[in-house]
């Protein structure tokens, strides 16, 4: 194959939060590297996943939902969607099949065809698994009125229904180019990212409403045990912003944080291919979303 039948470059899913746009990610990378959860806004760096292919290599930047900001850091959220989204090759907006076209998307769909004449935008239906054919009709149809796509496709990344006819649709629109990546890399996120991003997947898991947003990790230290090739310490914060949040996270006796533990460790471990000893911290930075020196501390 000569260098120019190759193509490479980026690609972002946008859409409302908990859209499906994570898990669509990991299932077009075939690994997890982008944070999946119930919860909205789970995602809060702009995590790149790459897709390797003989005649391609796509990029994904998996941005975080775009949604009316309330907060200084729901403002510095959607700044981060509408830089990335001016920097990619081809978008994706994604709407679940099982939840009613809304103001919501009505809303991102404006913002994206201010983009569109540049930049190919796909309208993708995700989550037809929970739904019957005849929704997904309706869904697509529904979809091709709320803006002028240059495709339209269904899929389920749990069933990996059309996953690959996605992926074709994406790399149709990347320009001609070399690898960006060396083979094999999965995503150019420093691990420490990584780890603290299944760190706080594992907290938001099963903590009520109030807190989702509320969580941030930073990981105070990483480095493997002196005299000890198998095993690696990792030292990390949880942060809350109220000293009710924490007695939430820490649970009875600390049970709660004994399990999030146990959960990010596994996690962790497969990510790092090697035995992990975690130290889990939970601290209160109050209001720490509404202020920018502790934005900046916590990395956003």
């Amino acid at each position: 194959m000569t260098e120019a039948e190759h193509r490479s470059g980026f690609a972002c899913f946008v859409g409302r939060p908990n859209a499906g746009k994570s898990t669509l990610t990991n299932a077009l990378v075939g690994s997890k590297i982008a944070i999946t959860s119930s919860k909205p806004q789970t995602t809060r760096h702009a995590i790149r996943g790459i897709v390797h292919r003989d005649d391609a290599q796509l990029i994904i930047v998996d941005t975080p939902g775009l949604h009316r900001p309330r907060t200084l850091l729901g403002e510095r959220l959607n700044d981060l969607v509408q830089a990335t989204w001016s920097e990619v090759d081809v978008v994706g907006f994604c709407v679940p099949a099982d939840e009613k076209i809304g103001p919501g998307d009505r809303f991102i769909a404006a913002e994206l065809s201010k983009i569109a004449r540049r930049t190919p935008v796909l309208g993708i239906v995700t989550k037809t698994d929970l739904v019957g054919k005849e929704q997904v009709a309706k869904q697509l149809l529904e979809l091709q009125d709320v803006m002028d796509f240059a495709d339209l496709i269904p899929v389920s990344a749990v069933e990996q229904y059309q996953v690959d006819t996605l992926a074709d649709l994406l790399v149709a629109r990347l320009p001609e180019g070399p690898e960006l990546y060396p083979d094999g890399e999965l995503t150019d996120e420093p691990e420490q990212t990584l780890v603290a991003e299944l760190i706080r997947e594992a907290a938001l898991e099963g903590v009520r409403d109030e807190l989702p947003h509320s969580i941030a990790v930073t990981i105070e230290e990483m480095f493997p045990r002196e005299g000890r090739d198998d095993l690696i310490d990792v030292y990390a914060h949880l942060y809350v912003e109220r000293t009710s949040q924490r007695g939430i996270v820490l649970g009875h006796k600390g049970s709660r944080l004994k399990e999030v533990g146990a959960k990010a460790r596994k996690q962790i471990e497969a990510l790092l291919g090697s035995k992990v000893y975690l130290d889990l911290h939970v601290k209160v930075a109050k209001d720490w979303q509404r202020d920018p020196k502790q934005l900046r501390k916590l990395g956003f």
